[in-house]
Formats: structure tokens, C-alpha cells, sequence
């Protein structure tokens, strides 16, 4: 709930990751001596069959007396193979429009001990994603003069306002090994908290001039597997926390409370938004029917600014006033995904429900555990209304899920009800028949094998949400040529026409695909023989799971439903 975050903002603490908030710009500090061991090095140390190694990464962490905190990379590579220069040559670092960057720099040292060093006219930068006035950038540089045996380094700050280092995230793996990575961190006030995740504790030292550092060794590759869950389970990093007293008081329950007290004036109704809720709920009969007229009211009605396809521009956005309770965004007809929200939790009110805002966790993100207190462990999220002795959960604001079902982030998780007394509640996990995807093909093949025919692909709930999510920014052209792509990757021959994509922006309606298909040579023939396979919707999948070992457990996002029906006609 985009407002609600917002009016909270001072109560909740800002997360901030050195691997993820980072930008580049122009010189550096000295850089470090060479070790002529490491240039003269053949074979990786931590890992043997290693493309790449990280010598060193160090960051320096300033947590500045302005409430301002400084990062300082310096990270140094050696590269033994070809596909490591591959894929070390090219270095992307991401950024929001809120962080000052400054001293980046970049240089080869070659095998030979020879230097090439980066300019600063070949760092390109670019947006790569526009969400509600946030931008989210990049800037990338090709490391010049890069090859087997080279060692490649480079280094930048970042200064990011209105943050401390309390609570930030301390990343230790990398995508590649690490022999030794080293934090030094100057707190800001009150005594240095550690906490570890999936790896041993670091152990902090005091230093002069107020520092604390600590050093971990030989950190193998941080490597994706199929279906793994959230990488902060499975990946080494530690929390920090500056302890005092109120920290120690501090929790769930007390944020819960504060978000309580905060959104009760929001959630009651005025005249306005009484005289709304009765018009709306007339001819209801049922709790049920006059829960999804408020909801569907809101959601069709009510113009939401967070959505990508809302129809406003930036500059219009930065335009509107503000909503300051949910009257105004009935006015007005528009307000951002907390507005709407909160429009709903007040209409719920003035039609007789006991309402409240949840607060919940993010499982695409982390697994949930109430004994582990996060600032961002939970973030008000949705509406509560509790019905027949029970607490349902609605979320108007987000366009794609259909009333009944969440996000699947904030499905089978414990969400806390903001109240005095904090309530814990368990979300309901949609059945698999709510999530369905429903593949028909009608297809004739003929002698020479080329296989022909009408198919009709149906996506719901979830299912839906994930495709919908994809194509909602493509215009009608972009999506078919999605589509075409996506079948020629697996079928490299096959040809469509008359592409129908039904739904995508509807929020109840199954997303639908309809297409005609040729496939010349789908059937190899030998002799008499046509050898060819029947699963039309496999064939050219590659396996999920290519690897003999596997080191996380499998999770399954949500639970869904698949049926195909094909009929081949020879």
C-alpha cells in the first residue's frame, strides 16, 4: 500500500543492499599495488573449476553525521577461462535516482603486466525501468583489453541521503568465488548488531577511527538452481543492527500498533464516503455481494497512479494533489494503489464491516519467520475485513488478482492485523483449480510431415497474473511478435497466423491465446514411417532440472493446474 508506506515511512527502516543500490562516475582513489603472484596465478583457489575469482572485494561503509550513508567498492578479478573473460567483460551496475555517485573507475592489467585503463566516455548510462516517479538505472562499461589470464578491478562510491547503515543488508557472495571479502563499517550510534544468514558469523573488530571490519574467506559461488527459494534463504549475508534499548522493545507487534494508529483515521467513513457505500451496496443482499461491489467499485472506478498502465505520464502524476483521505480519492477518482486501498478498507467501514489494514510478508522475496524481526519483514500490504467470525484479505489496488485470491507473495504466509492488540493470521493458499492453464490443439499431419492446425491456450489466477504481468506493457504488435518468438525458440520452422490475444489488462478474465500454426517437418519420415511427437505443447522444452545434484530443496511458488487436449488427425 503505496500511501499507507508512505505515511509511515519515518517508522519503518530503509534496507539498503552494496550489490544492488550502486551508480558509477568518473575517478577513483590510488589504486592498489599488484601482487606479481597474482598476476603469475594459473588456477582459481576457492573453486577448481572456476572461470573467474574475486581476489578481493572490499566496502567501506560511512554512516555520515547528516544521516547520509557512503559506500565504497573496490573489487579486484582474476580470469582463468574464456567464457569467465566473456562474462566478466562487461559490468552493469544498477541504480535508483535517489543515489549520488561519484569516483568510479575501471582498468585491465593484462598477463604481460601491461595496463589498460577504462574511460570515462565509454560508461553508458540508461533507465531500465519507470514505476510510479522511481527510476530504476544503469550503468555499464566493457572492461578494455580483457583476456585469459588478465586481472580486471574497478571501484566507485555511492552516497545515499535520508539512510543509515542500521539495518542494512551485507551481501558476502558474489556470482563468482570470492577468496576474501571485507567489510568496514563506522556505525553511527549505539553498539554493533550482527546477525548471520546461511553462514557462519562474522566476527566484527574495532579499528581506529571509530571503525569496526571484518574479513571472510574463501565464499564459493552464489549459483541459481531451478525453482530454488528466496535467495535470502539460501544465500550468505548478515543483517546489521545498532542495539540500544528501544530496539530492544522494538517488533512486530509495536510496528503493527504504529500502523494502527495511523491508518484508523483513514479508515473511517465521512458523509461522502457513507452516502457511496450505501448507493454502491443497495441491492446486496449478502456479505459477499456487498464486499465485491465495494472492491469492484474501486478497482474499475478508481484511476490507480502505481499501475504501468494507468494512462497518466510522469508529469502528470507529479501534478495531482494529494489524496489525504479516502473522500478525496472518491472525489477525484484517482489516487496511487494506497489510496485505493484505503477507499475500500473506508467504504467497508460505513457498509458495517470491522476493518483493518495487514500487514504482511513478501515469500517471493523471504521466507517468513515471526522470530526474525526485519524493518521490511512486513509492510502493510491489504485491506482486513473481518466476515462470519473470520479476517478475509482484499487488495483492489492490484489490477490482476481476481477478489478471493492474493498475490501469490502473500499467500499461505502470517500476516499481522494492525490493532491495539495485534492479531496473527494465516492467508488462505488458492487450490490449484483457481490457477489453471488449459492448452487445446486441433491439428492435422500430413504425409510429409508438416503438422497444421487451430490452438487455444487459457491461463487464470495465477497463471494469469504472471503472463499478464509480462505483456501488459507491449503494445497488441509486440505481443503477437512475443508469442511468435517464444514458438519459434522451440520450433524453429513453425509459422502463425490469425493471432487473437484476448484479456491481458482485464483483472477477472482468463488471458487467452489463439492462434493458426504450421510446423513444416514437425514429423521426420523414414520409409514408411512418420516419427513424431504427440505432445505439441512440449516438444522443444528443454528439461527443468539438467543437473545430477542439486544443493536448495524445490519450491513451488504456488499450486496450479494443467490440462492439454490434443487431437491429431493423420
Amino acid at each position: 500500500m503505496i500511501r499507507l508506506t508512505t505515511i509511515i515511512a519515518l517508522l519503518l527502516v530503509v534496507l539498503v543492499s552494496p550489490r544492488d543500490w550502486t551508480n558509477v562516475d568518473a575517478a577513483a582513489e590510488e589504486w592498489r599495488p599488484i601482487d606479481p603472484a597474482h598476476v603469475a596465478l594459473k588456477a582459481p583457489t576457492v573453486e577448481p573449476d572456476a572461470d573467474a575469482e574475486v581476489i578481493f572485494w572490499d566496502i567501506r561503509v560511512d554512516d555520515g553525521p547528516a544521516y547520509e550513508l557512503m559506500l565504497s567498492h573496490y573489487v579486484r578479478i582474476k580470469i582463468f577461462t574464456e567464457r569467465g573473460r566473456e562474462k566478466q567483460s562487461n559490468v552493469n551496475i544498477p541504480f535508483l535516482n535517489n543515489t549520488k555517485i561519484k569516483d568510479v573507475a575501471a582498468r585491465t592489467i593484462k598477463p604481460d603486466g601491461s595496463i589498460v585503463e577504462l574511460a570515462k566516455a565509454d560508461i553508458v548510462e540508461q533507465t531500465i525501468v519507470k514505476i510510479s516517479g522511481v527510476k530504476l538505472k544503469t550503468k555499464s562499461f566493457a572492461l578494455p583489453g580483457i583476456e585469459i589470464g588478465a586481472i580486471i578491478e574497478y571501484q566507485w562510491k555511492e552516497v545515499i541521503p535520508y539512510v543509515s547503515a542500521n539495518n542494512m543488508r551485507l551481501q558476502f557472495q558474489r556470482e563468482i568465488p570470492v577468496r576474501s571479502i571485507t567489510y568496514r563499517l563506522k556505525p553511527g550510534s549505539g553498539s554493533l548488531g550482527v546477525r548471520a544468514f546461511n553462514m557462519s558469523p562474522p566476527g566484527f573488530k574495532k579499528e581506529s577511527g571509530g571503525f569496526h571490519s571484518t574479513t571472510v574467506t574463501n565464499m564459493p559461488a552464489f549459483r541459481e538452481e531451478p525453482m530454488m527459494p528466496p535467495e535470502d534463504n539460501v544465500r550468505a549475508w548478515a543483517l546489521i543492527r545498532y542495539q540500544n534499548v528501544f530496539t530492544q522493545l522494538d517488533g512486530y507487534n509495536a510496528l503493527a500498533r504504529r500502523v494502527h494508529a495511523t491508518a484508523k483515521p483513514h479508515l473511517k467513513a465521512d458523509d461522502d464516503i457513507k452516502r457511496k457505500a450505501a448507493e454502491l451496496t443497495a441491492a446486496a443482499t449478502t456479505s459477499e455481494e456487498k464486499l465485491k461491489r465495494l472492491f469492484d467499485f474501486c478497482r474499475l472506478n478508481i484511476k490507480n497512479t502505481d499501475s504501468r498502465n494507468s494512462g497518466f505520464t510522469e508529469r502528470e502524476i507529479d501534478r495531482l494533489k494529494e489524496n489525504k483521505k479516502p473522500s478525496d480519492t472518491l472525489k477525484r477518482g484517482v489516487g496511487s494503489g494506497g489510496d485505493v486501498n484505503l477507499l475500500f478498507g473506508a467504504l467497508a467501514s460505513a457498509a458495517g464491516f470491522e476493518t483493518r489494514v495487514a500487514l504482511m510478508p513478501d515469500r517471493g522475496r523471504q521466507l517468513f519467520d515471526r522470530k526474525e524481526v526485519f524493518p521490511d519483514g512486513l509492510l502493510p500490504a491489504n485491506i482486513a475485513v473481518h466476515v462470519s467470525d473470520s479476517w478475509r484479505f482484499f487488495d483492489p489496488a492490484f489490477q490482476y488478482v481476481t477478489l478471493g485470491m492474493l498475490r501469490w507473495q502473500q499467500e499461505g504466509v502470517d500476516a499481522l492485523i494492525a490493532d491495539e492488540t495485534p492479531i496473527w493470521v494465516v492467508t488462505p493458499m488458492s487450490p490449484p483449480e483457481k490457477s489453471q492453464e488449459r492448452r487445446s490443439a486441433t491439428l492435422r499431419l500430413d504425409e510429409n510431415g508438416t503438422l497444421e492446425g487451430e490452438v487455444t491456450i487459457e491461463y487464470t489466477g495465477h497463471r494469469a497474473v504472471d503472463r499478464k504481468l509480462l505483456d501488459e506493457d507491449d503494445s497488441p504488435a509486440q505481443r503477437e511478435e512475443n508469442l511468435k518468438a517464444a514458438l519459434k525458440k522451440r520450433l524453429g520452422s513453425a509459422d502463425l497466423t490469425n493471432i487473437v490475444i484476448e484479456n491481458v489488462t482485464d483483472p477477472d478474465k482468463p488471458l487467452i491465446y489463439k492462434y493458426h500454426v504450421r510446423v513444416p517437418d514437425y514429423a521426420q519420415r523414414t520409409g514408411k514411417r512418420l516419427f513424431f511427437q504427440p505432445g505439441f505443447f512440449e516438444k522443444g522444452i528443454q528439461a527443468l532440472f539438467t543437473a545430477s545434484t542439486r544443493k536448495y530443496p524445490i519450491y513451488f511458488h504456488y499450486p496450479w493446474s494443467e490440462e492439454d487436449k490434443i487431437t491429431v488427425t493423420l
